[in-house]
């Protein structure tokens, strides 16, 4: 029965190009939905992707390709997936750029690219979509945030705030939706284990396994069959809840004791 607890159902995923959203596209297949795909710019390789990923799981995959940060592409695409005439069940807001510099150091510009893309684009994207779910009376947003914006972290004062302010969007709808039958809760990943860590030496890949009670880095899979069960049925009355998903990581590094 839990292999297809997305069956038919129809779901917007921002950012499948890699990482994180690349393993929601699998999953959420896996688990029988149909897919709202998107990347910022379309290529070959995500395109294959899609297409394979649809015929493997024997669902339809719908790519999209449009810069959240842009705002008359943000409603280009949504024009574009209102003409499917289709019931949309979830959104999943999963693009975004990671960030790291010291505070003392975050010049404005980079500030104002983490929010643009962060949380501006995530907040006008999931407003347009809620039109549809609002009509429809029922629908599922999960937002990823980090445990950085829970913790705090040192560089990461930029990165953290914005994924601080989309934990405060989804309280917010959470409540002003609720009555329309729709759900809001967030993500709060730990490190994940893709490949755009790797390019953190060795050792502070070692110390952020070592800072977790499973002693592992978060995989991308776990990351998306939570997403999957906040989308379905089965999380029916959860709504408002922000759910870390670490490895019991701790607030402060092991090694420093």
């Amino acid at each position: 029965m839990m292999k297809k607890i997305l069956k038919n159902k129809n779901i917007i995923i921002t950012g499948t190009a890699r990482g994180i959203g690349h393993s929601m596209v699998e999953t959420f297949a896996m688990y029988g939905a149909n897919i709202i795909a998107h990347a910022r710019k379309s290529s070959d390789e995500h395109k294959n992707f899609c297409a394979d990923i649809s015929k493997k799981e024997n669902v339809s995959i719908y790519p999209v390709y449009f810069d959240i940060t842009k705002q008359d592409e943000i409603k280009e695409a949504f024009n574009n997936i209102r003409m499917l005439k289709i019931p949309i069940d979830g959104l999943i807001n999963n693009a975004g750029i990671g960030g790291n510099s010291l505070f003392q150091m975050t010049r404005m510009e980079e500030l104002r690219n983490i929010f643009e893309t962060n949380f501006f684009g995530q907040f006008f994207w999931t407003q347009y979509i809620a039109k549809i779910m609002i009509r429809q009376k029922a629908g599922s947003i999960v937002n990823i945030s980090s445990t950085s914006a829970l913790d705090g972290n040192s560089g990461k004062s930029a990165y953290g705030s914005a994924k601080a302010a989309l934990i405060a969007l989804t309280k917010s709808i959470a409540e002003e939706f609720g009555a329309s039958g729709i759900r809001a809760n967030v993500i709060c990943p730990g490190v994940v284990d893709t490949s755009s860590i790797h390019i953190m030496p060795d050792y502070i890949i070692d110390i952020e396994k070592e800072a977790t009670y499973l002693g592992k880095l978060t995989d991308p899979v776990d990351v998306a069959n939570l997403a999957a069960f906040l989308i379905s049925d089965y999380s029916s009355y959860i709504t408002g809840q922000v759910i870390r998903i670490d490895g019991g990581k701790t607030v402060y590094d092991k090694h420093k004791q």
